[in-house]
């Protein structure tokens, strides 16, 4: 364990911890845009710069490990004005179009501009125009709202492992890109959209459904295997419209891409919603009295006539543990047979 001190403040963190994890430890706010404790330390915004005592220079507080006997200062007025002025670079190369943003209300870049209480920028000149790719079936990538925090290229290359996106050019030309600059191609696991702090990176699904204040949370767990991750379902009007996940859930908050975009099932007129038994070669509606009952009265006929083994049983990947425990305990002790299957295949 180390001890120094945050803005007067003595703090005892582990050794190897960095000044921006201290100060989270601790309750001590330092912005950042570019940072995500999932990911390996960045310092690419330049936000979370801090000023430690008898260095020349000030630091990025997300990079530096902090050490015994630092003194640190967190938000002193000189630190303060080079955010700020790195902030207004920011807003000096992007679109002013907030109040038509998908992102508006749950845009870090936005929280950052309100609370330094940034309207315009104090810098002019040639302001960079991304294209929009969105020949795909799931994101929309619109380069223009782009601040090269690289939290998309992190996490596709660092948790999914598949490098479909890397930052390409230089200087003022830099971007992130795919290879050749053509469309994304990917597995569309969605996780740089779940992580961009802007509106660069949106799923197609959630265009035009609603604003960030008007969506219901609703916690719930993904049904499509039986990892158990957690979702967050935003509703409007009772209709989803959009799924996240949480970072401190049993996943992370990461998803794949059944998890993240395969939720239009939910609302479609197919979709089953009262048992249904087939009488003379038609489907009718049915109760749940009359469907157990009629299930009971086969499986009993086709056992005695035939023997349990004559009966197997197919479960589902998306139940929970304790409901294909029942499944297959129903069919060994009450069926009589050990012919128990089930749907997952990866």
């Amino acid at each position: 364990m180390i001890t120094f001190s945050i803005n007067g403040k003595l703090v005892t963190v582990p050794t190897g911890t960095t000044i921006l994890e201290a100060a989270r430890l601790n309750g001590i706010y330092i912005p950042t845009l570019c940072d995500d404790p999932r990911l390996e330390p960045y310092g690419g915004c330049r936000l979370c710069l801090v000023q430690i005592k008898n260095m020349p220079r000030m630091v990025t507080s997300c990079t530096t490990p902090a050490m015994d006997g630092m003194e640190i200062e967190t938000a002193a007025d000189e630190i303060e004005h080079m955010r700020r002025t790195n902030l207004e670079l920011i807003l000096s190369n992007h679109p002013n179009d907030c109040m038509m943003c998908e992102k508006a209300g749950d845009c870090a870049l936005q929280e950052l501009f309100y609370l330094y209480d940034l309207k315009t920028s104090r810098f002019a000149g040639e302001r960079k125009h991304g294209s929009t790719k969105d020949k795909n079936p799931f994101i929309t990538r619109d380069m223009e709202k782009c601040i090269l925090c690289s939290k998309c290229v992190r996490v596709c290359n660092q948790i999914q492992g598949v490098n479909a996106i890397d930052l390409a050019y230089r200087g003022f030309d830099a971007q992130v890109s795919t290879p050749f600059d053509n469309d994304l191609d990917c597995e569309f696991c969605g996780q740089c959209v779940g992580i961009c702090p802007t509106g660069a990176l949106v799923g197609k699904e959630s265009l035009g459904k609603g604003r960030q204040k008007d969506m219901i949370p609703i916690e719930t767990v993904c049904p499509y295997c039986g990892c158990g991750c957690n979702l967050t379902l935003h509703t409007i009007r009772n209709r989803v419209v959009r799924v996240t996940s949480r970072p401190d859930t049993i996943n992370a908050g990461w998803l794949c891409v059944k998890g993240r975009f395969g939720y239009n099932f939910l609302h479609s007129s197919d979709r089953l919603t009262t048992p249904l038994i087939k009488k003379n070669g038609i489907f009718i509606k049915a109760t749940w009295d009359e469907a157990l009952q009629h299930v009971a009265v086969r499986l009993s006929a086709i056992k005695e006539n035939s023997g349990p083994d004559a009966i197997a049983g197919l479960s589902s990947a998306r139940c929970t543990n304790e409901e294909n425990y029942l499944f297959q305990k129903f069919m060994r002790a009450v069926i009589g047979t050990n012919n128990v299957d089930h749907c997952a295949r990866y």
